[in-house]
């Protein structure tokens, strides 16, 4: 018996030695291949221009956070870190396991942060590889190839329809997205970002300057860092959207100073309002302006803001209805409102750290759109969402404790998670509706809708009743254990967008004009609403799963009130 042991245990001090041969064997081929990669993106010294040889575009271009400091051993500042990441000292922080309430329901929400890591092996979302032949433009495409221009800062000549796709940017697929919104040239930029505009950007480089190549099209050109390679759109591309229509917006009474209020006017006979509004979108103007042969294009700015809309009649729009001469039709056309389309990091890191927090469902990605029209800077998030990112929301991979921008999305709940922030804007939600938009977003992404088969499973109750008590305790953990609240619900905003969005931009201690305000207004649905068809039935919800809401509802409005608050919206509480 002696001797069979004695072999087992010989075999088990030669797999342990085994095991850890191997394991270093494979630390250090992974830090020979960092070693590489850094070499690679880095050159040593000076030399001639070559073809995609700026600085790295994860760095420079997309403005991102490199680093987690989650993964940090020593407190020291990386050198591959970007200016403003804010590096916590001590030890490292453990796993965040969270409750497990909320590890078991919705595991994506848990995602670790693996931004550091993907820049230093390769992820594509990174600096394209250097090549020998320098990418040229492309060919396939019905736009006109113009040039290559610096283009880049708050002055921006192009800032219309922005947006970037990290994996599948391609020449054709940003002329689209412009001459859908009737802009005449369509700018590329590091690879993977698309600007619109109807005005070439004053200064002109060279052509080796625009040495990136699109992301989803080998050999193409899509401008560089600060580098835009221009196209005039011509017509959309077959197959894709057709063209945005003009938007009868109503009758309005003409302001006092029309002249001030309307900075470009156009007279012809018989104007209609396709001619105006093509006269306007040519000027970047987001309102066409109609008065008999008179057409002017403007802002909405605080003397004609569009909102006391008045009978149709009184602009001849009835059956043999005189037109009367103080009033106009307002149409909206498809380009921008521009002015409040420029968005950045903080200048320095905030000495708040505040949190927009929400339960998932609840408008909280609509709600960033709005904060950072408003204010002017990106908001950032615990997790990252790479759908998000390439619809503009440049703060998503910056690191959340970066302090770099203006807030942080999150979902958590939880003491350890809420006591991280020193305020935070709590945004709620009717969580009927919630609970609908986030089963559609788990069946169907972002923008899509969830499909029958979905709703008749076992799966739409289970996730009711799984979902409906993290509505409840999200709420009740926040009004516990927030340091600084500010309550703010989706329905108010819906109603009444400027004001609640002032008190939103004052507690986050911003100063707006009142005129790049009403620009987030006229701007207000941003890129994230569902199209298609909406589910057959809009009331998905049986009389279990409405005793058990309501019940939440009832619970969370008893807590509002309790903290001072003035409770649920009315249309929440079960009467």
């Amino acid at each position: 018996m002696a001797k069979p042991s004695f072999r087992l245990q010989k075999l088990l001090r030669r797999t342990r030695f085994l095991l850890f041969f191997l394991s270093a064997a494979y630390l250090m081929t992974g830090s020979l291949l960092l070693l590489q990669r850094a070499r690679v993106a880095l050159p040593p010294g000076p030399r001639a221009p070559g073809p995609l040889q700026a600085l790295p575009v994860a760095a420079v271009a997309l403005g991102v956070g490199l680093l987690d400091s989650r993964a940090l051993r020593a407190p020291r500042v990386s050198p591959d870190l970007p200016l403003g990441v804010d590096v916590p000292r001590g030890p490292p922080a453990r796993a965040r396991p969270g409750p497990r309430w909320l590890r078991t329901r919705n595991p994506e929400l848990r995602q670790p942060r693996r931004g550091w890591f993907h820049h230093f092996v390769g992820d594509p979302q990174g600096a394209p590889a250097l090549r020998p032949e320098a990418p040229g433009p492309a060919v396939g495409g019905r736009g006109t190839y113009v040039g290559c221009f610096s283009d880049s800062g708050r002055d921006r000549t192009l800032k219309g329809a922005v947006f970037f796709d990290l994996r599948k940017m391609t020449v054709s697929h940003c002329q689209d997205a412009c001459a859908e919104r009737s802009y005449v040239y369509a700018g590329l930029e590091a690879g993977a970002e698309c600007y619109c505009g109807n005005r070439l950007p004053v200064t002109s480089v060279g052509p080796e300057a625009c040495n990136h190549e699109c992301k989803g099209e080998k050999g193409s050109a899509c401008g560089g860092v600060g580098r835009l390679s221009v196209y005039r759109v011509q017509e959309l591309q077959p197959g894709s959207r057709k063209r945005r229509t003009v938007t009868y917006r109503g009758c309005f009474r003409l302001p006092e100073n029309g002249t001030h209020t309307f900075p470009d006017s156009l007279l012809q006979p018989n104007a209609t309002a396709e001619a105006c509004s093509g006269f306007c979108s040519q000027k970047e103007f987001p309102l066409a302006v109609l008065r008999g042969r008179e057409c002017y294009c403007a802002y909405p700015t605080p003397q004609f803001s569009l909102r006391d809309a008045v009978d149709s009649s009184l602009c001849g729009r009835g059956p043999e209805a005189p037109r009367q001469a103080e009033y106009c039709e307002v149409y909206q056309t498809p380009v921008q409102d521009t002015r409040c389309t420029d968005r950045r990091f903080l200048p320095t890191k905030s000495k708040v750290f505040v949190a927009l927090s929400s339960f998932p469902g609840a408008g909280n990605t609509w709600v960033r759109h709005l904060i950072e029209h408003a204010t002017g800077f990106y908001t950032g998030s615990y997790y990252f969402d790479g759908t998000l990112y390439n619809k503009g929301f440049k703060g998503e991979k910056d690191h959340w404790r970066s302090r770099r921008t203006i807030c942080v999305k999150t979902h958590e709940s939880g003491r350890r998670e809420i006591e991280m922030f020193d305020s935070a804007i709590l945004l709620i939600r009717n969580p009927y509706r919630s609970l609908v938009a986030e089963f559609n977003r788990k069946c169907a992404g972002h923008l899509g809708y969830a499909a029958d088969r979905n709703w008749k499973s076992k799966e739409w109750p289970d996730f009711v009743n799984s979902y409906a008590a993290w509505w409840s305790s999200h709420v009740l953990d926040w009004l516990r254990y927030g340091k600084r609240l500010l309550v703010v619900h989706y329905e108010d905003l819906r109603r009444s967008l400027v004001p609640t969005l002032r008190d939103m931009v004052a507690f986050l201690n911003v100063s707006v004009s009142e005129e790049r305000l009403l620009c987030v207004e006229n701007n207000k649905e941003g890129s994230f609403w569902r199209r298609g068809r909406r589910p057959h039935d809009p009331e998905p919800f049986t009389p279990e799963m409405r005793a058990l809401i309501d019940g939440y509802i009832r619970t969370v409005d008893r807590a509002l009130r309790e903290h001072g608050g003035a409770g649920l919206p009315g249309e929440y509480v079960p009467r």
